[in-house]
Formats: structure tokens, C-alpha cells, sequence
């Protein structure tokens, strides 16, 4: 059976994010999705949520027929990573290959989203050559610039991995704007996981013009947020 997963998706938890998790599950919902993976900046705060209130299941079976996966995005030294199927440690700052390695010792699957994006810290070719990823987000719905998506295809095509769409939203508004296809016969974590790697179809779809605006506004409060708050010696730090 076909199902409809957006697999990059962000919360409040997030440092960008502005939507309840409850809102994002009714939004997705209302949009005909399966599912999707919950992928916040550097935290699992979400996840955590999630399972507190009964929309993750420990064994990661669906609950009523929709399907929340843990993840996170790491930013790596070298840039943003996903991982989808697992939970982290904070691990801002830290090499791409290390999380990579992490990532597969807890289960899950590390996909760079939006490669080549040179506004949004996406790893760079030279840094993928020698990441063992296991799939690639060829079609961010969030992009900056689409020729980037155009890049991050040729190059899954050019190494043989497998590849994802998502809708990197950051508010509800925009879930499953763009979303990954798995044809799978159960609507379990680890048959979506497995189904990625496997092959996928995608569903590709730009964020409108308000909510392309709507988060760049987000990522401006956020930045302005960082610097209010930041004292002398965290800007040393940074």
C-alpha cells in the first residue's frame, strides 16, 4: 500500500518552529498524510513529547492508522544531517561522520536534506563523497534557490542512492507540502526505513510564496532571538 510520509518536518521544540505538535498531527492529517518525522534542530524534545501523550508507540508501531517517526536534524560541523528513525544525543558542532556513525548504531537512517543549498548549511560534495548516507533529500519543498534540488538529484542518480522529498515545514500550515511515497505492506517505523533505502516515489510541490515568507520571517526571529539573548562570553564561544 502506498503511503504518504513528509520526512522533515519541524515543531516548536524547534528553534525555528512555531506550530504544537498536536496542530502539526491535524494538519498533516487533514492533508491525507500517513505520517510524518518529526525533525527539529538539534533537540528531541518532540519525540519525547510525542511519546508522553500517546502519538508514538516504543515498539514504533502506527497509533490510529498515522504514523509519527523520531528523528532530528543534527547541524554537523559540516552541515545539516537527518536522522530519521532514532533519537540523539546534542550533537551541534560535531563532524558528519561521527553523527553518520551514531545515527547507524541507534538504527536509523542519515539523509542530508537540502545538499548544496549554500543558505542553509547544506554538506557540500566533497563532504558527501566520503559520508556513508543512506539516501539523499532531492526535493526540498523549502529551498532557496531550485537549481539545489536540481544538484541533489543528479547527484543520488550519479551515486546510486536512494531519494526523499520533503517539506522542511516549519509551521503546520506547510506539512506535506512535498512528501516521500513508500509503498509498504505495513505502516510501522521500521518498514518505512526499510522501504527508503529500498526506493520511493515523490510527491514534489513548492512552499506558496506566504509560507516561503512565513519562514523566512520565523529563521529572522530566531536569529534575533539568539543575539538578545546572547551574552559577551556566548559570542566567544560561537
Amino acid at each position: 500500500m502506498p503511503f504518504k510520509i513528509d520526512l522533515h518536518t519541524h515543531s516548536f521544540f524547534s528553534s525555528d518552529g512555531v506550530s504544537s505538535p498536536e496542530d502539526m498531527v491535524a494538519a498533516a492529517r487533514e492533508k491525507g498524510l500517513h505520517g510524518f518525522a518529526i525533525t527539529d534542530h538539534n533537540t528531541c524534545e518532540a519525540v519525547t513529547y510525542f511519546l508522553e501523550k500517546g502519538f508514538i508507540r516504543e515498539d514504533g508501531s502506527a497509533v490510529d492508522n498515522f504514523l509519527i517517526i523520531p528523528g532530528v536534524e543534527v547541524t554537523t560541523a559540516e552541515g545539516h544531517l537527518l536522522c530519521i528513525g532514532a533519537t540523539l544525543p546534542y550533537l551541534k558542532g560535531r563532524p558528519a561522520r561521527e553523527v553518520c556513525d551514531l545515527i547507524h548504531e541507534r538504527g536509523g537512517l542519515a539523509i542530508p536534506p537540502h545538499p548544496y543549498d549554500l543558505f542553509r548549511a547544506g554538506i557540500r560534495f566533497s563532504t558527501l563523497e566520503k559520508l556513508p548516507v543512506d539516501a539523499i533529500e532531492v526535493f526540498n519543498a523549502a529551498t532557496t534557490l531550485r537549481r539545489y534540488n536540481r544538484y541533489a538529484f543528479k547527484y543520488a542518480q550519479l551515486r546510486g542512492l536512494p531519494m526523499t522529498a520533503a517539506s522542511d515545514a516549519h509551521h503546520a500550515a506547510a506539512i506535506g507540502t512535498a512528501y516521500t511515497i513508500l509503498n509498504t505492506d505495513e505502516l510501522s517505523v521500521r518498514s518505512v526505513l526499510s522501504q527508503i533505502v529500498k526506493g520511493t516515489e515523490l510527491n514534489q510541490k513548492y512552499l506558496t510564496p506566504r509560507d516561503s515568507v512565513r519562514k523566512t520571517w520565523n529563521n529572522w526571529l530566531r536569529l534575533r532571538r539568539r543575539k538578545t539573548h546572547q551574552s559577551p562570553n556566548d559570542s566567544a564561544k560561537l
